[in-house]
């Protein structure tokens, strides 16, 4: 069986390398490169992208090897009636990978055509590190790297208004696009540039408020090598996802000149205002995505469709979603696509591990479900199935657990701080108080809440005298 690259399959050069994509994991490849592709096919975009490594660690060897070419394979519908589609993606044209080669990071950044820059770096992704500086090669902190970018690119041209970017960032947090701006402004200050900078930056870049929705799953399970016959090629980056895409973008009516989804079929929708859609998709699919994670994960579980399709798991969801959740959104909407999301969770197709999905969970928490809390609160209410989450969320962090070493990967110094409070031996009350107070973990001291300690410490307390599939009845129907 050929390997997949460039030569094997006879495709073209790739088009003017015209954005930057900060992340080449399966959901940038699955979502972000999948439309490029198709905007590429269906209108005279004519844009390759260069994806830079934005963490050192891991490898884009595979990516290397194949020349940017990946397929994507997306599928849909129920069991009975199964839709499948694979497209090959060739719109990557290179990797960059700046802690080894920062002088060709630096180049990227004076390349004439570049226009559009993409990024998803979780939500853990845009934050800000004072300890960092522009001589760092690179930095650490994504929004640092990308200032450093943008001030290299500004330096090379002058300050020209045509040299300005569009940026869209994918990570999951509310104003995703004015986070990050602001971030990169504090950089300036904190590296002392001059003015000009943040005038460029005001004037000649755009950054868009986004939000993105496929769930992708990443390299299909089973059989490999059948499904490599069925390409005709080997392709280690294949990845799957589901045929559901939206990209729902907050910009000037400008930017359909340039980026002209209307003249395609694809889902992406450039709006005045991102907040009530990004309200709705975080907190039903996003807060469900987190919660089955965790709870699924100390039940032994391993994808989103057995979480979703267990006897007592599921109605827990469906009852967090429909009880807890859609009450506090404004779009009336809000029931049916609740409903279009349960349904989604169920493809049967899709192998969505919540091991992936628990990644960075402390943040996660903190985007996707701390809203409908902070809403509850506000209503002098503390719900019991998000009590028994976040309990999850803190025992999931608490080390070992019956069935073996729970997947556990963040931050190295928050995993380091909730490691050192739970060997501190103190009781569920006062470690649940601990962690809740810890407004770096939170934005706020959720000790403040009305009851949400006594409420979380006594579902933390039973995780550990009670099996969990009892206390998961307890709160579905």
């Amino acid at each position: 069986m050929p390997p997949l690259n460039r030569q094997t399959v006879q495709t073209p050069a790739p088009a003017p390398e015209r954005i930057v994509q900060f992340g080449g994991g399966n959901f940038l490849r699955g979502f972000v490169d999948w439309i490029v592709e198709q905007l590429n096919r269906q209108t005279d975009f004519a844009s390759s992208v260069v994806i830079v490594k934005p963490t050192p660690h891991g490898s884009y060897a595979a990516l290397d090897a194949q020349e940017g070419l990946f397929h994507v394979r997306l599928t849909g519908g129920a069991a009975d009636n199964p839709v499948m589609q694979t497209a090959l993606v060739t719109c990557v044209s290179r990797t960059v990978n700046p802690y080894t080669d920062y002088a060709a990071y630096l180049s990227l950044a004076r390349q004439p055509g570049l226009r559009f820059i993409v990024s998803n770096t979780t939500e853990s992704g845009i934050v800000y590190d004072p300890a960092v500086r522009l001589a760092d090669q690179p930095s650490e902190s994504f929004p640092a790297k990308l200032a450093a970018f943008l001030y290299e690119r500004y330096q090379h041209f002058g300050g020209d208004r045509a040299s300005g970017c569009i940026v869209l960032p994918c990570e999951l947090i509310e104003r995703n696009g004015e986070q990050l701006k602001a971030l990169i402004v504090k950089y300036a200050d904190l590296w002392q540039l001059e003015p000009g900078f943040t005038g460029w930056l005001d004037h000649s870049c755009l950054f868009c408020n986004t939000l993105v929705d496929r769930i992708v799953s990443g390299f299909p399970p089973g059989d490999s090598a059948a499904t490599f016959a069925a390409l005709g090629y080997t392709d280690q980056l294949l990845v799957e996802g589901e045929v559901y895409h939206s990209w729902i973008i907050e910009a000037p009516v400008w930017l359909e000149r340039e980026l002209p989804f209307h003249l395609t079929d694809l889902n992406v929708k450039i709006v005045d205002d991102v907040r009530p859609y990004h309200a709705l998709k975080v907190r039903i699919l996003n807060g469900a995505h987190t919660s089955l994670a965790l709870l699924g994960l100390l039940l032994g579980l391993e994808t989103v469709r057995e979480a979703v399709e267990h006897p007592l798991l599921g109605p827990f969801i469906r009852d967090l979603v429909f009880a807890d959740i859609v009450p506090t959104l404004t779009l009336p909407e809000a029931p049916q696509f609740a409903e279009a999301v349960l349904a989604r969770f169920r493809n049967p197709f899709l192998h969505h591990r919540l091991a992936n999905i628990a990644q960075n969970s402390l943040s996660k928490f903190r985007t996707r479900l701390l809203p409908t809390l902070s809403a509850a609160a506000l209503r002098g209410e503390s719900p019991e199935r998000l009590a028994l989450v976040f309990a999850a969320l803190i025992r999931f962090y608490g080390g070992a657990w019956p069935g073996g070493a729970l997947p556990v990967n963040d931050d190295p110094a928050r995993v380091a701080w909730l490691s050192q409070v739970w060997a501190s031996g103190v009781s569920a009350r006062d470690l649940t108080a601990q962690v809740l107070a810890h407004q770096d973990l939170w934005g706020a001291d959720l000790t403040t809440f009305p009851q949400l300690v006594d409420r979380v410490s006594a579902q933390l307390a039973r995780l550990d005298t009670q099996p969990l599939d009892q206390l998961v009845r307890e709160h579905g129907h």
